[in-house]
């Protein structure tokens, strides 16, 4: 598996080395091996599948404060998604900027997402199945976002009216937010 770094201390785009011929494919998705040469936890307690009937849902930003703050590794078994970061940890060169990038059922890449960010998705295509392991179990008292289109933020999500929850409707700005990290 390649771990490609990114810009966000701590965040990986993990490209597995994918064996296909006319039967189909195989894939590792992962390796505790491999994530503890990198340092990266291998303690996930959860995993978590989300099936979006359409194109065009969008579901975050979420994250969960401490101590039940939420490493994730995610990846799309299904469709296609684009994928979005927020960095919340306050002492980073990083902080509030975002990242995007396309996972799909085709491309097989995943991403690493350490404690600190909040994070979301859209669906590209309809019947979208999305993956995620988590290193701590979810919790409605510690559970929080940030609306999706902050302008502070100001992410260039590939939709411009998505479908949300109630819950995602009402999230609140980025500046309104008390960020725990």
């Amino acid at each position: 598996m390649e771990f490609v770094k990114t810009n966000f201390e701590g965040v990986y785009i993990l490209c597995p080395l994918v064996h296909e011929d006319g039967r189909g494919f195989f894939l590792e998705s992962f390796s505790a091996r491999e994530m503890s040469a990198y340092k990266l936890p291998t303690n996930f307690v959860q995993d978590n599948h989300a099936y979006s009937k359409e194109a065009g849902i969008l579901r975050g930003l979420h994250f969960q404060k401490p101590p039940m703050a939420q490493s994730k590794l995610v990846r799309v078994v299904r469709g296609k998604v684009f994928d979005v970061i927020v960095d919340l940890r306050k002492n980073s060169k990083t902080f509030g900027r975002w990242f995007g990038i396309e996972l799909s059922s085709e491309n097989k890449k995943m991403l690493f997402i350490p404690k600190g960010f909040a994070h979301g998705y859209c669906t590209l295509s309809p019947d979208t199945e999305f993956l995620y392991k988590v290193d701590e179990y979810y919790s409605p008292s510690h559970d929080c976002g940030i609306l999706w289109n902050d302008p502070f933020i100001g992410i260039n999500w590939p939709i411009k009216n998505p479908i949300l929850s109630e819950k995602d409707k009402r999230l609140p700005l980025l500046k309104e937010t008390d960020i725990p990290f």
